[in-house]
């Protein structure tokens, strides 16, 4: 659905990471680079996972479901950016920029609920073992995923209409290398200030729920593990969500990273550097940290390669 432009504007300007134009090759072939390894890397994730029987069970189809997510994050915003600094452009249509907001936000609300449904299934896989495949049975895993998408879905279509709604000023130059929802408003000449509530409201609910399910999952798992009396049993436990737990530290702690650098730096262009860790980074190595801390996902890998071979 093409979004009404009210104000006229049929473009806006991404500043980019760097107005140095001797940079500019050198950031194409390192976001280049980036990109394809996060391709490849949960591209591989999620072959492994559907070609190989015994990673059929809910943890791995979670895993499946992140590292889709994952590409679809880096896709929303990388590709625009390597075609503008390829061909020297800085521009971006309206319609393209809403569009970019809008699968942005789907993709990063995503990101953050599936992470938290997979604490959940390491929270009854780690406290209740006998009935895992009881209670994770396929109905609720599909529901889970459902919701959660759903929830994304609704949430960063409620964000394009908010901005849709919403009238430009002459400049709209953006300092940033995608259509982030804040610089958007701040561009704005409407009234924001609703804007703002809501999206200070949106933030709480659907980042401050899930963080606090995913620390009262590792609470419980954490006071269950420590009940067990060997040694053995308690590694076993805490390698089944060391992964898990890394990959939440790196999601969350640099989107807290790029708010806290955001408040206290005025400088909008070091805003957009630290957006990268999340952005790139943050999808590029979740693959790195399954795979490399993982027996089954390398073993499945393996068994790929040498079939091909």
């Amino acid at each position: 659905m093409k979004p009404p432009n009210l104000t006229g504007v049929s473009e806006f300007l991404l500043l980019g990471l760097s107005d140095d134009p001797d940079l500019q090759p050198l950031l194409f072939g390192l976001f280049l680079s980036m990109y394809l390894v996060t391709v490849l890397g949960n591209l591989l994730i999620i072959l492994a996972v559907i070609s190989d029987s015994h990673l059929h069970i809910p943890m791995y189809i979670f895993l499946c479901n992140l590292s889709l997510t994952d590409v679809s994050f880096s896709t929303t915003t990388i590709p625009k950016m390597l075609v503008n600094l390829q061909t020297h452009s800085k521009s971006i249509t309206y319609a393209g920029c809403l569009t970019q907001l809008t699968f942005f936000s789907l993709f990063a609300f995503l990101e953050s609920l599936l992470l938290t449904v997979m604490a959940y299934d390491r929270l009854v896989a780690i406290c209740h073992p006998l009935h895992y495949l009881v209670i994770m049975n396929p109905c609720l895993c599909g529901l889970l995923v459902l919701v959660s998408f759903s929830i994304s879905l609704l949430t960063s279509l409620l964000h394009y209409l908010m901005v849709s709604q919403l009238t430009f000023c002459a400049k709209v130059e953006i300092p940033h290398f995608f259509c982030e929802l804040s610089q958007l408003l701040n561009l704005s000449c409407s009234d924001t200030f609703i804007n703002i509530i809501l999206i200070y409201f949106i933030g709480a609910i659907l980042g401050g729920v899930p963080l606090s399910g995913i620390i009262y999952s590792y609470t419980r798992i954490i006071s269950s593990i420590l009940r067990v009396s060997s040694s053995d049993g308690k590694y076993k436990a805490f390698s089944t969500c060391g992964s898990h737990l890394s990959v939440v530290c790196l999601f969350y702690g640099t989107g807290l990273g790029v708010y806290l650098s955001s408040t206290v730096s005025s400088s909008h262009r070091r805003g957009a550097v630290a957006s990268v860790m999340y952005t790139v980074v943050t999808p590029m190595l979740n693959p790195f940290i399954y795979s490399l801390r993982n027996k089954d996902i390398k073993s499945a890998l393996w068994r790929i390669i040498i079939r091909k071979a």
